[in-house]
């Protein structure tokens, strides 16, 4: 009888291990969906949901929040609508709990009264022509995947700006410095990859922050060179920063590269991970498990992006514009490669901002920043 009570209680046992182990995998394989599948257009989990209290002329109020306060331009997005707002207006009277902005504009949709809102640094949505009167040519780049949709904006210059966007955002995203671009006279490539809206799925049909993605930007790199493109600069955000680390490293026509411009870079997909996850409310002990399902589920190596962005690795003149405030790529490893390559590497702090927003918390200084930088390399 005591030996068949043990034998009992030894599968019980084993049996309560193996159900929290398979617990434990599930709860990292959900936790690293947070990154791998980030969807294009919806906000990452960083970015807190906002209500809408009041819509007046010129003016909307939102939640007060740290985000809400933040000061610059940015979109105003919700499901079915999309506005422009511009800094927080202090002169009108409002609730202490409640923050009012400018409006600028309702570029889709209707904003109401208790609408749920998130910012977004996706300032302008439609295409160049519809959001910025710019003329342009919707072309296919022709991918390992399939045809990858892209916009081209004509230009005087034999040397090309190829825009990726990064994660949470769509190629509406570089839009924000298109016109800028259009004034230097660069003609300016902006790329869909594989993932977004049009163009192939990946495989596994995950996100794999920038590491198999960058085979898209070296396909848009010979696009560029087959039309007429002597040189190319890579503008690169978040993910798409990452894609442009990895095409200097090992694209073919790497030495057609002229600069790279680095914004919210992903230097490593670990943390960025980590910080998805933790933002999804992740357990503080479910981390590793959440990295390693990644791993699992993509192959994903963080030798790769670290040889990338390894200081010694980088040949070209680069731009990092990056701030303390982003919750999703460590701003201190984009200090540490700008201190290890002062030669080649130009960091421009950009404080109250969050990931990706750092031309909505100071448009004109952005756009000072990247002219400088631009200049020396038409």
């Amino acid at each position: 009888m005591r030996t068949a009570r043990a034998t009992a209680a030894a599968v019980t046992t084993v049996t309560g291990v193996l159900a929290a182990s398979i617990a434990s995998i599930a709860a990292g394989r959900l936790a690293s969906d947070a990154a791998l599948k980030a969807r294009a257009g919806r906000p990452l989990p960083t970015e807190p949901r906002l209500t809408v209290h009041a819509v007046a002329a010129g003016h909307v109020t939102l939640t007060r929040d740290l985000a809400s306060l933040r000061s610059g331009t940015y979109g105003l997005a919700g499901d079915g609508y999309h506005a422009v707002v511009g800094p927080v207006v202090e002169s009108v009277p409002h609730p202490a709990d409640t923050v009012v902005r400018r409006l600028d504009r309702v570029t889709h949709g209707a904003l109401e009264p208790g609408a749920h809102a998130w910012l977004t640094p996706q300032v302008h949505i439609g295409d160049p022509a519809s959001a910025l009167g710019l003329e342009h040519a919707d072309v296919d780049v022709p991918g390992e995947l399939g045809a990858l949709p892209a916009w081209f904006l004509p230009g005087a210059r034999d040397t090309w700006v190829i825009t990726v966007h990064g994660l949470g955002t769509t190629r509406e995203h570089p839009m924000n410095v298109m016109e800028f671009l259009h004034r230097q006279r660069f003609p300016v490539l902006d790329l869909a990859y594989r993932g977004d809206l049009g163009a192939p799925r990946s495989p596994d049909g995950l996100h794999h922050l920038g590491e198999t993605e960058w085979r898209d930007l070296d396909a848009a790199i010979r696009y560029a060179v087959r039309f007429g493109a002597r040189r190319v600069i890579v503008h690169g955000w978040s993910t798409g920063a990452a894609m442009a680390l990895h095409a200097a490293g090992h694209c073919a026509l790497r030495e057609r590269i002229a600069g790279l411009v680095l914004d919210s870079p992903v230097l490593s997909w670990e943390a960025t991970l980590r910080a998805l996850a933790r933002a999804h409310r992740t357990p503080r002990t479910l981390l590793p498990l959440a990295v390693r399902a990644a791993q699992g589920r993509t192959g994903l190596h963080t030798d790769r992006l670290a040889e990338a962005a390894d200081p010694q690795n980088l040949k070209v003149p680069t731009l990092v514009v990056h701030g303390p405030d982003d919750e999703v790529a460590p701003w201190t490893l984009s200090r540490r490669l700008a201190a290890a390559r002062p030669d080649l590497v130009t960091l421009h702090t950009v404080a109250d901002a969050p990931h990706n927003a750092m031309w909505n918390a100071d448009p004109a200084t952005y756009e000072e920043t990247l002219r400088r930088f631009l200049t020396p390399l038409m």
